[in-house]
């Protein structure tokens, strides 16, 4: 179901159902969830890589998983969207910065796992689609962070064309960060790994927190205030304090 690898600081989660191309049900969102939560508080997993094994990325929802949804009461369905919704927003929001390796297929919810991620780094063989509207469905729990990613412009045309679109394109919509030949995928990976673990744990946590807090909230009076604050507060706090002198001093900080 999932394999995670903790090493040198990154823990490494795959999903491992490659014959069914990494489609989720009920049983995987929980573990999913489940495992997010354990390593966000893991002090020796700075940072999380999402990962599946095999030839998809994820294919979204599992054919016999939504076959049980089709005869669901209202209540059920209710319960069961709530737990994927629960686990893209913990996915979303934990402190840990998160990296999506995607070297295949990334469909429907596998679509929102991959913009939940702060980084995204795919293959040139990766593909998207958006293609609940196909279903009768709508990519509602999702939406909140493939908009997020991707804008209202171009979600516009996806979330209603359901067509499939190639990883130059998730990346000119915004979805991905970069594309990579497959063989150079995990150097790649690799490369931002090293980069996030430059950052000191606390910052990289508070700046999580600040994207999340400011992104969609006017600019104002109340928000410059608030902005002050938080980086007089990280300022005097012993991370801040080591930085700086590490800065100064023209040496590495202690969390490297």
């Amino acid at each position: 179901m999932l394999q995670t690898e903790i090493k040198d600081c990154v823990a490494t989660i795959r999903m491992n159902r490659p014959d069914v191309h990494n489609a989720f049900d009920d049983i995987l969102i929980a573990a999913l969830t489940a495992e997010l939560r354990r390593l966000d508080q893991l002090p020796e997993a700075r940072v999380i890589v999402l990962a599946a094994n095999g030839k998809s990325f994820s294919a979204g929802a599992d054919l016999n998983w939504m076959r049980r949804m089709a005869k669901y009461s209202r209540e059920e369905n209710l319960r069961d969207a709530m737990a994927l919704a629960g686990l893209m927003r913990t996915l979303d929001s934990v402190k840990k910065p998160t990296v999506a390796r995607v070297q295949g297929a990334a469909f429907g919810g596998g679509v929102g796992l991959v913009a939940c991620c702060d980084i995204a780094i795919a293959s040139t063989q990766a593909a998207f689609s958006l293609s609940e509207v196909r279903l009768g469905l709508i990519p509602s729990v999702i939406s909140p962070y493939v908009i997020a990613a991707i804008g209202e412009r171009a979600a516009r045309r996806y979330f209603l064309t359901a067509e499939r679109f190639d990883a130059v394109e998730a990346r000119r919509i915004g979805l991905v960060h970069e594309v990579v030949d497959s063989g150079v995928l995990d150097e790649s990976v690799a490369i931002i790994v090293g980069q996030l673990l430059k950052g000191g744990p606390q910052s990289l946590a508070a700046a999580k927190k600040l994207i999340a807090d400011v992104s969609r909230r006017p600019m104002d009076d109340a928000l410059s205030a608030e902005t002050a604050r938080r980086i007089a507060a990280i300022r005097v706090e012993s991370e801040g304090q080591e930085g700086l002198a590490a800065f100064f001093e023209k040496r590495k900080p202690d969390w490297c």
